[in-house]
């Protein structure tokens, strides 16, 4: 199974920051449909295909009056759901003259964008990451639009064996290559689950620097990801030997487990088009919460990692793509380390067939 391009519109996609977007109009390509954002004046957020139903002029070029957007080119004005609301010249409006208009949701500091049939868009399917919004924590973030499928950059977060030879010096450390991972995947939730459990470990910078631990680790790295879009890592790490209590379970509960520190690690993957995809990553964290020097330090550690995974992943692309125009193919080799990315491929397989099947 090679990486594919295919794109699944009938689920939700992060298109934004929340903080993004204002009432300026704000443009975005998702699923390579152009788009417009804004906030219209009770606050809300509008989207709206990005092109005039006129001449194809950008709305996004264009301008917000009151919760209308008109067209920079002609004048045609929208309103929020996209119908056309005045023509130049005339009063007769043309019954066709509207722009698509997408369902939009704010929640945990994203906002989310449905692309596909909207009768199917459902707001409880949305994924959640509640850290990122929660009292007692606090998030980093950023975004980086990755010249590569989207579903390399999932092969990349699905698979961290490779911190230990990318990211040596931030994150990666030889024992994340060498502990086997456990995979489970839960058809029902949509969600494949991979662990790594590290019992001694060394303490790479990103964690020795803003915790202050010295000596060696133990680590566990355990991600749940619900494809399409969100990718979640609960990241566990305490001085060697400190264990969490019975029964904890990753990503809940912190406040039972104070011999630790947790990291929330966030990924949303929107694709932009089939060979580029939107990165949006976070790290939410539930200790030194007011202390700006490590936030920082952390902003920039996790900036200096993501850019080794864009660079690494726009490489890859250029390969993959080149023999793809050259109409050749080639057998991947996959290991233990790869069972978690097969299996969310082939959850995004199972994603694209029903999807077919309901066209």
């Amino acid at each position: 199974m090679s990486p594919t391009t295919a794109i699944v519109r009938n689920q939700w996609y992060v298109a934004a920051y929340s903080q993004e977007i204002g009432r300026d109009l704000f443009a975005r390509t998702i699923c390579n449909e152009p788009l417009v954002f804004y906030r219209t004046e009770d606050g809300a957020v509008a989207a709206l295909s990005d092109r005039c139903i006129h001449r194809r002029y950008p709305l996004s070029e264009s301008r917000l009056v009151g919760d209308r957007v008109v067209c920079g080119y002609h004048g045609f004005t929208y309103d929020r759901t996209g119908a056309c609301v005045a023509v130049p010249a005339q009063t007769r409006i043309p019954r066709s003259a509207r722009v698509a208009s997408y369902p939009v949701v704010e929640q945990d500091s994203f906002v989310w964008v449905w692309i596909g049939d909207r009768e199917s868009a459902d707001p409880a399917a949305i994924p959640r990451a509640p850290w990122l919004v929660q009292q007692g924590w606090t998030t980093i973030r950023g975004l980086e639009t990755i010249r590569a499928r989207h579903a390399l950059l999932m092969d990349n977060l699905m698979d961290l064996s490779h911190e230990t030879y990318l990211h040596g010096g931030y994150i990666g450390t030889p024992e994340v290559a060498e502990t086997p991972i456990t995979t489970e995947v839960d058809q029902a939730a949509g969600v494949v689950r991979v662990s790594r459990h590290m019992d001694d470990a060394e303490c790479p910078p990103f964690y020795a620097n803003s915790t202050g631990i010295t000596g060696r680790i133990t680590r566990w790295q355990d991600i749940e990801f619900q494809p399409p879009c969100l990718y979640r890592l609960h990241s566990r790490v305490a001085p060697q030997g400190n264990y969490p209590p019975e029964g904890y379970l990753p990503g809940h509960g912190a406040d039972t487990d104070p011999g630790a520190f947790h990291t929330e690690i966030v990924y949303a993957l929107t694709p932009e088009t089939e060979h580029s995809v939107h990165d949006f990553w976070m790290v939410a964290r539930d200790f030194a919460i007011d202390d700006q020097d490590v936030t920082d330090y952390l902003h920039k550690s996790n900036h200096t990692v993501v850019m080794q995974d864009v660079v690494a992943l726009n490489l890859v692309e250029e390969v993959i793509a080149a023999e793809e125009r050259a109409g050749g193919t080639y057998q991947e080799l996959s290991i233990n380390i790869d069972t978690g990315a097969l299996a969310a491929r082939r959850l995004i397989a199972e994603l694209t067939r029903t999807e077919a099947t309901r066209a």
